[in-house]
């Protein structure tokens, strides 16, 4: 990391750390108090919306760690996503098992079904590792919708709220708590991860996969590791929209579109960094609620003569032209934007 002009590391384990200055030290005091104290002055509805995005976050991390650190496409990650969710619903609702043994167990079983369906990145890559990641996502859709003496088939099935040591998270605040701290949790590991030995053969994997293996690199095991780091975070991030976000769940709800979605984040965010799937979950989501809540209502009301949802048709038009147009103003994603803001603030007197 570059610092400001006048700072110097004088220490390994200095050099080392995430947070170096007294600059760094202060702004992530502030973002975490008023991380901790919105409850206290957002209202629900958007209460809601922030627990969304942060779910969002953790997949589209384990996301990033397969695709952007890794180079392993993946076009599924909705399917595993679901396999978590139903994973946790199942062991709470029907076995009666506590919440944290759904939670871990739904990260273990997408992982292991990320390992099991990322055996052709051993022989396939790109493209054609797309293709198999897409089976996955129908595989996975199918099972559920026809197991349904266990996940209640196209019925869906009802999941418990998420409890603790007796304590039931049903408010908003009280989700957002819960959520916001295994959020902190996944983005220090993964900041921490590609900064290891792993996280440096995930690189090495992703820019020649060839040259890596002559280094020594075993691909065997890197490529499945990062299949089931990243199904393992959307495993948890399934078994959180389960518990605190629909309450029941329906196969209806992780389609191919929420995959696809996904990969858009990461590009948009910032493939390969660890703000980068942060600032596209971001502008996803809000951009999305702003379509819905905003532009829409304001076009039925202003054209009312038109018929009535006709607005509504229009809010994917609008979303994917933002998309292509930020894509192609800024193809390095919002981690370069802040890249570039981050160089400018280290010219600053005061940075240190």
């Amino acid at each position: 990391m570059n610092l400001p002009a006048g700072v110097r590391n004088f220490s390994y384990a200095r050099d080392m750390a995430i947070f170096r200055t007294k600059t760094h030290w202060a702004m992530l005091l502030l973002l975490f108090i008023i991380l901790f104290t919105a409850p206290g002055y957002l209202p629900n509805y958007w209460l809601g919306v922030i627990n969304l995005i942060f779910i969002t976050i953790i997949a589209a991390t384990g996301l990033n760690i397969l695709t952007g650190y890794c180079g392993q496409l993946s076009i599924g990650h909705a399917g595993f996503i679901a396999a978590g969710a139903y994973t946790s619903a199942v062991l709470t609702n029907s076995l009666g098992l506590p919440f944290l043994v759904g939670l871990i167990s739904a990260g273990l079983l997408s992982g292991l079904i990320g390992v099991l369906f990322g055996l052709p990145s051993l022989r396939v890559k790109g493209f054609y590792l797309a293709i198999s990641t897409i089976a996955a996502q129908f595989i996975i859709i199918w099972v559920i919708n026809h197991w349904s003496g266990v996940t209640g088939g196209f019925v869906g099935m009802s999941v418990p709220p998420a409890e603790i040591g007796g304590f039931q998270f049903i408010s908003q605040s009280s989700k957002y708590f819960l959520i916001l701290s295994l959020t902190i949790m996944v983005i220090f590991f993964a900041k921490n991860l590609v900064r290891t030995r792993v996280g440096r053969a995930f690189v090495a994997i992703r820019d020649n996969d060839l040259a890596a293996e002559v280094m020594g690199i075993d691909l065997f095991r890197y490529k499945l590791l990062a299949f089931f780091i990243g199904c393992f975070l959307a495993g948890i991030a399934g078994a959180l929209l389960a518990h605190c976000k629909y309450g029941f769940l329906n196969a209806e709800y992780f389609s191919l579109t929420e995959s696809i979605l996904f990969v858009g984040m990461i590009i948009i965010g910032g493939l390969g960094t660890t703000v980068g799937p942060i600032f596209g979950v971001i502008l996803i989501r809000l951009l999305d609620e702003m379509l819905r809540m905003e532009f829409v209502p304001m076009l039925e009301s202003t054209f009312k003569a038109l018929p009535a949802g006709w607005a509504s048709g229009l809010a994917p038009l609008i979303f994917g032209l933002v998309i292509i147009l930020f894509l192609i103003l800024e193809p390095r994603g919002l981690a370069h934007r802040w890249q570039l803001f981050k160089a400018s603030y280290r010219l600053w007197p005061f940075s240190y």
